[in-house]
């Protein structure tokens, strides 16, 4: 945890010049399962979602919902919400200001009390998030919203079905409307909708409580309302971010690694670039092995919406661009902040040029040691993959960020034969 909340600092010393090799399994996914249990204030009863991450943002979940009223047991990779009649429709700052999935709970409790009252919530350096688009798409619906005292605030009498397009494919204002027109009257049709597999996987879950959504996996949903939902049993999907995290170490380390628990269409495009950079994939039912033999070469990335390249998967393209056979440009199209990841990988010996939301990245032969610093999960997770191809030991700082967003990351990278230390301070 942070220094200053808890009062204890941790950090990695990683030690270079590791080749991965052997066999790792991914999770549930971060993006989906946060998402889920705050899809179970929908319905009252006991709702379990199996496969989850043992992850640090789950406890953070858990506290939100107990202060909505629920009773949240966490038992390994298997989380049990139970829901009560009459839900609070107040999520406090104390327990929302930690990280910005929380307010997925925006749409559950518009839809469930009619009204709801969320703290603005913190997480991740990577560049504003605004609201409008969760916003506008409740007022679609029905609700009234405004930003008041830190919160935002919905409220509605009733919610209404209601033809409602996207600016932009945003992942939460797709959750947010879609948890809120489940249990409106009509029918809603949300077009320019996000298509991740964690949409897909909340509508999957939606509909075996009851819901009637169509469309799932394409840009355009449609969403019948239904007057009531019900608990359900649900498997959570696969993390695709970490499993892409394990293919670029494979590649910059110069290794042999398989990857399971993950359907490889969920990272098409992050596998494709891969064959590009000269690895060798193959890919299986569930899973996927990449063996990379020599030096890489660079390529270009620009991050998109899915089906385009994952925005979290850009400092792990970073990194494999920095050690790569000559020149790549990565374009980041989705936060405009993510980019002061790229300063700490210059601390490495990294020869990278910002300019705008394009950073030129001139390929050396090995990255040289120092401290750094992480500043969001995928970030933390970039640099101590930078530091399994620098020289001697790299310092990774406030790896708190990573342990949010990473089960069992040193332990995974150990197992492939990296040495890995935490050290507490």
């Amino acid at each position: 945890m942070p220094l200053g909340l808890e009062g204890v600092s941790e950090r990695f010393i990683v030690h270079g010049g590791a080749r991965l090799e052997g066999v790792v399994r991914v999770d549930g996914a971060k993006n989906s399962v946060l998402k889920l249990m705050a899809a179970c204030l929908l319905a009252e009863g006991e709702t379990t979602l199996t496969n989850c991450p043992e992850i640090g943002d789950v406890p953070l979940m858990r506290d939100v919902l107990e202060g909505l009223g629920c009773t949240v047991t966490i038992d390994g990779s298997t989380v049990t919400v139970n829901t009560p009649k009459e839900v609070n429709f107040r999520a406090d700052f104390q327990a929302v200001r930690q990280f910005r999935a929380s307010v997925c709970v925006l749409g559950p409790l518009t839809s469930r009390c009619h009204r709801a009252m969320v703290a603005l919530p913190g997480g991740d350096a990577i560049g504003s998030r605004p609201l409008d688009m969760h916003q506008s798409g409740l007022e679609k619906l029905g609700a009234t919203t405004r930003i008041e005292h830190g919160c935002v605030v919905a409220e509605a009498e009733k919610l209404h079905g209601a033809q409602i397009k996207l600016d932009f494919p945003s992942v939460g204002a797709t959750e947010n409307i879609l948890t809120a027109a489940v249990l409106a009257e009509g029918t809603t049709t949300l077009y320019n909708a996000a298509r991740e597999p964690e949409i897909s996987d909340i509508c999957a879950m939606l509909n075996s409580m009851g819901a009637r959504i169509s469309g799932i996996g394409t840009s355009t949903l449609t969403i019948e309302g239904v007057d009531k939902l019900h608990s359900t049993v649900h498997e959570v999907v696969g993390d695709r971010i970490v499993a892409g995290t394990w293919a670029y170490a494979a590649a910059m380390t110069r290794g042999d690694v398989t990857v399971g628990g993950i359907s490889p269409q969920h990272l098409h495009l992050v596998l494709q670039k891969l064959k590009m950079v000269g690895a060798s994939v193959e890919t299986y039912d569930k899973g996927f092995r990449v063996r990379q033999e020599g030096r890489p070469k660079g390529v270009d990335y620009q991050t998109l919406p899915f089906p385009g390249f994952p925005t979290d998967m850009q400092p792990m393209a970073v990194g494999l661009a920095a050690i790569s056979e000559g020149n790549s440009i990565i374009t980041e199209n989705v936060f405009e902040a993510r980019f002061r990841f790229v300063d700490e990988m210059m601390r490495l010996g990294a020869d990278a040029t910002i300019d705008g939301h394009h950073v030129l990245i001139r390929g050396v032969d090995r990255l040289s040691s120092t401290p750094v610093w992480a500043s969001d999960i995928r970030a933390g997770a970039g640099l101590v993959l930078a530091g399994l191809v620098a020289d001697g030991d790299t310092e990774v700082n406030d790896v708190y960020h990573i342990d949010r967003g990473y089960p069992r990351f040193v332990e995974n990278l150990n197992s492939l034969g990296a040495d890995v230390r935490r050290v507490v301070d």
